[in-house]
């Protein structure tokens, strides 16, 4: 479900139309629906309702203050993967008792960042950051929560580079080195167990693989407090997908009662990661054509959003529907490439699909990018940033501003060989 419709020829964002968001912050322009936000928490926590469970919207998904400012305000924590997430969560109000700290690299300083600020959890991916963890909270004369992240190994069913649960992935620990690592953490004066955790990818289209994980951690909370850790938390990680093209995920409410039936008598706390789930079909990327192009086998529609702007296409051959923000049915249709102006023949937002016929000035929408795009935008080609929009109602405004030219050199300088 989302809030961007068409009303006659023309797609709407909730009351508003996308091109007067267009002619008024220019393009490229990510727009997002505060009501398809708001929404998609709601499921969530309808979902989970009756059990003591945090939802932690990853951030990493869509960093933009006004996203979390509005989620946080719905009780919604983070989950977060660096110092710069945490300063963003704490900055849009987000308590930190409601963050928990993944990723796979953390720093000292980030770690101390996060212990002053109290965060709710960290989520080790090996034993030694386990060690470090502990030096760093005996410093600051401080126990670290934590909970280690264990792969299930079980194969979520997804692209490999957003597979992340497998024995060949490069985050958390094997079942085997978990049981040796807790048994270490509980001789660690600085630490203190609390729970485990997992996340096994991005983008599930199935509740199976989610259940298999779940029945594999119980197995280990049951080990692991039958040597004596107080384990009280069980941290699922994301990874429920959206629809993009055809896909059909499971929605939060099938994905609880899966959970449900696999918790009794646990006495566990949840804490759930989504972030795709929330944000993705909440948000649209408005980009408008430069050119129109033939070739000799393939038809080239040249817009001016890039892969600096959208690097899912790129990055992972990932499918965004593309569609006129002005349908015209009189035009005809043809296979074109919707592709932007950066040099590199990776370039594009969409590949031999099917539009109707657009010319120099109009504006195309694509669509299901509130997540993992502004997020993982770039200034590649220096090309300066996009502006965000969020629109609530027939209320909206910017809530960053387009990046500028100066925008792309500011912190560097000459160096002077004299």
């Amino acid at each position: 479900m989302h809030d961007f419709a068409r009303k006659g020829r023309d797609l709407w964002c909730e009351e508003v139309p996308l091109a007067e968001l267009a002619g008024r912050y220019g393009t490229p322009l990510y727009v997002y629906s505060a009501r398809t936000l708001e929404r998609h928490y709601r499921v969530y926590a309808e979902a989970f309702a009756g059990l003591e469970c945090l939802i932690c919207f990853a951030v990493k998904a869509n960093p933009s203050l006004a996203v979390l400012d509005l989620l946080g305000g719905l009780g919604a924590g983070a989950d977060i993967v660096s110092g710069g997430e945490l300063h963003r969560a704490l900055g849009a109000g987000i308590p930190a008792g409601r963050i928990v700290y993944s990723g796979v690299g953390k720093t000292e300083g980030e770690m101390r960042a996060a212990l002053e600020a109290r965060i709710l959890m960290f989520n080790l991916e090996s034993t030694e950051e386990l060690e470090r963890l502990d030096r760093v909270a005996g410093g600051l004369g401080l126990r670290a929560p934590i909970a280690l992240r264990v792969n299930p190994d079980v194969d979520p069913g997804t692209h490999p580079y957003v597979a992340t649960g497998l024995r060949t992935s490069k985050f958390g620990v094997t079942f085997e080195q978990a049981q040796a690592a807790y048994a270490r953490a509980a001789t660690l004066a600085n630490v203190e167990v609390v729970g485990v955790d997992c996340h096994i990818g991005s983008q599930l289209t199935e509740v199976g693989p989610f259940v298999e994980a779940v029945r594999r951690l119980l197995d280990l909370v049951r080990h692991l407090r039958g040597a004596g850790h107080q384990v009280r938390c069980l941290d699922l990680g994301g990874g429920l997908g959206i629809t993009y093209d055809a896909e059909e995920p499971p929605a939060p409410a099938d994905y609880a009662a899966a959970i449900r039936a696999e918790l009794g008598g646990m006495d566990l706390s949840l804490v759930l990661e989504p972030g795709r789930s929330i944000c993705g079909n909440a948000g649209v990327l408005l980009t408008r054509v430069l050119y129109n192009k033939a070739g000799d086998e393939r038809r080239f529609v040249v817009v001016d959003a890039g892969m600096n702007d959208l690097v899912r296409p790129s990055l992972y051959d990932a499918f965004h529907a593309v569609v006129p923000v002005r349908e015209e049915p009189s035009r005809e249709r043809a296979v074109v490439d919707v592709v932007g102006p950066i040099c590199e023949s990776g370039d594009f937002l969409a590949r031999q699909r099917e539009l109707q016929e657009v010319v120099s000035g109009e504006l195309l929408a694509v669509m299901s990018a509130g997540a993992y795009g502004f997020s993982m935008a770039s200034t590649y080609n220096s090309r300066p940033l996009a502006a965000e929009v969020m629109v609530s109602g027939d209320r909206h405004g910017p809530v960053r501003e387009r990046g500028t030219l100066d925008d792309l050199t500011r912190g560097e300088r000459r160096f002077d060989r004299s």
